[in-house]
């Protein structure tokens, strides 16, 4: 397709996957929701498209031949290339999952997925990476309210120049909710997130991890000033939050 970047102010969407019928299905529902779409077939084509028409976000396939997802998201990212990147991903595969957010997704999709739940992931993507600093998905540092300061790199917390004491899984659940900040999480996605479908644990255990965050950072969950409860649904993170490159110690 010929693309006009200049002029089109609808957003550019890169759509690559190796399967005709995910692209034959995916393409033209996104650009009924609005969307310009590019459709690569395989990772270095998607590469190729990337570098010439500077697409919004990028939604990749973690299994193509030629480049798998995560071997684009990290040439684009070894390329100081920021572009909001969601990988699709194979549902179960959380250690794939885990990895993918490590290495600089700033979402991702189990396959099979709700095309609608697709436009609504890339919708949130472009909202919180339209901020200033580095986005949020790839900034070592992340920063909020009342002096909550987040390590990615070195897995720590302060507030301000108290260390945390944060578990592991209390810890990623807080950097997902503030990299994910305003946007309600479902409990059964923050399962996901922490244990994968392959533990036997039930969202309740979200919850508890969610009380553990409340008492280190000392919030009142009546009056949240980080994390609000979503009755019946989730979590949402509701302070400010921006991404810093670390220079700066607490």
């Amino acid at each position: 397709m010929t693309v006009d970047t200049q002029h089109d102010p609808q957003p550019l969407v890169l759509v690559a996957d190796d399967e005709p019928d995910v692209l034959g299905a995916v393409v033209p529902f996104l650009e009924r929701s609005g969307f310009r779409v590019l459709a690569a077939s395989d990772g270095l084509l998607a590469l190729d498209e990337i570098h010439r028409h500077n697409p919004d976000v990028c939604v990749l396939d973690v299994l193509m031949p030629g480049a798998d997802g995560r071997q684009v998201l990290r040439r684009l990212r070894q390329e100081e290339n920021w572009v909001p990147v969601l990988l699709l991903t194979q549902v179960g595969e959380a250690v794939e999952r885990a990895m993918a957010l490590e290495e600089g997704a700033d979402d991702y999709l189990n396959k099979p997925f709700d095309p609608h739940e697709l436009v609504a992931r890339i919708r949130a993507v472009l909202r919180r990476t339209r901020t200033d600093g580095p986005p949020l998905a790839t900034a070592p540092v992340l920063v909020s309210s009342f002096g909550l300061r987040v390590d990615r790199v070195g897995r720590r917390a302060w507030m301000g120049n108290r260390e945390l004491v944060i578990t592991p899984k209390g810890f990623t659940l807080l950097e997902y909710l503030m990299v994910h900040k305003d946007e309600l999480i479902e409990r059964s996605r923050l399962l996901e997130i922490l244990w994968g479908f392959e533990e036997a644990v039930g969202t309740r255990a979200v919850d508890s991890r969610v009380a553990e965050l409340r008492r280190v950072l000392g919030e009142d969950a009546a009056e949240p000033r980080w994390i609000a409860t979503v009755q019946g649904r989730g979590y949402r993170f509701v302070g400010e939050v921006r991404g810093e490159d670390g220079q700066r110690s607490p």
